[in-house]
């Protein structure tokens, strides 16, 4: 493991994303699933990973940014390639690429995940000198693990000087881990994205305050889809999108737009402000990256 850096020079500014980068395969049927025999759908293959999509959009939002994530060896200068924009890290492993199937029916996803080359990423192999000011990290790079090199690395980065966010990504990850568990792994971080079943599943209750009140953390943002996001207390309703193709990568997308907001002056409210707009953007083109 590298060397906490205690001391010495501040942190350069920007954001480091740490986490998954996939291979995502999004179905759009055309209408109900027929079973056994066809139904005519839109089949695309696209780049995606929710950290890997955040780094995207901040990119896109002129943020400064760089990415750390681990793709099978043969993939890594094709993924470097898709980050445009990102100052891009890729850990080369064995392991395929990961890779999901989204299908896409209406506001409703279902997910069959590979997670592949990102149960290979090592936290503890990320040098020093890639911190920046704030380290944003997906839970998604928890999957197989106990999460103690994640903990680990948030630890590092905390002691470097920066803030951290922490996104836990889906429910699958926190009931893996184990709710305490996963409360030991993120704390200390600045900033929690979750959605409203995440932040349930995180503290055992429903009622969104009381969520708030038992997570860890300074700020708490907890996302509701359609109706919007909940952040400090205020209610802030969804943009409404002209039209909505894919709800794949919106949350990604609102974590872009809040970070490279509240980076300037931590307000939080104006950060969901900003990354509800960033989110009726993303469910307007096919997976979770910018067109």
């Amino acid at each position: 493991m590298t060397g906490l850096r205690t001391s010495g020079p501040a942190l350069p500014g920007g954001i480091l994303v740490v986490g998954d980068v996939i291979d995502d395969t999004v179905v759009i049927p055309s209408g109900p699933i027929r079973p056994d025999t066809d139904t005519a759908s839109a089949i695309r293959s696209v780049a995606g990973g929710s950290a890997a999509n955040t780094a995207a959009w901040l990119a896109a939002l002129g943020a400064d940014v760089a990415f750390v994530g681990a793709v099978n060896r043969s993939d890594v200068d094709r993924h470097s390639a898709l980050l445009a924009g990102v100052d891009v890290h890729l850990q080369g492993t064995p392991s395929p690429t990961g890779a999901i199937i989204v299908l896409v029916q209406g506001a409703d996803r279902s997910m069959l995940t590979d997670r592949g080359a990102n149960a290979d990423l090592d936290f503890d192999a990320i040098p020093d000198d890639l911190m920046r000011a704030h380290v944003h990290l997906t839970g998604h790079s928890m999957a197989a693990s106990d999460g103690a090199a994640f903990a680990r690395f948030l630890r590092r980065a905390k002691a470097a000087g920066a803030t951290v966010s922490v996104s836990p990504g889906s429910v699958a990850y926190i009931d893996a881990l184990g709710a305490a568990r996963f409360a030991e792994v993120i704390a200390g971080a600045d900033v929690l994205f979750a959605s409203a079943v995440e932040g349930s599943a995180l503290t055992g209750v429903s009622e969104l305050d009381a969520i708030a009140a038992r997570v860890d953390a300074p700020t708490v943002v907890l996302t509701l889809g359609a109706d919007g996001v909940v952040v400090d207390g205020t209610h802030l309703p969804a943009v409404t999108a002209p039209v909505v193709v894919d709800p794949t990568g919106a949350g990604d997308a609102f974590c872009a737009g809040f970070l490279a907001r509240w980076i300037v002056d931590r307000d939080a409210v104006a950060a969901a402000r900003a990354g509800t707009e960033v989110a009726a953007r993303a469910v307007g083109v096919v997976g979770g990256r910018p067109a």
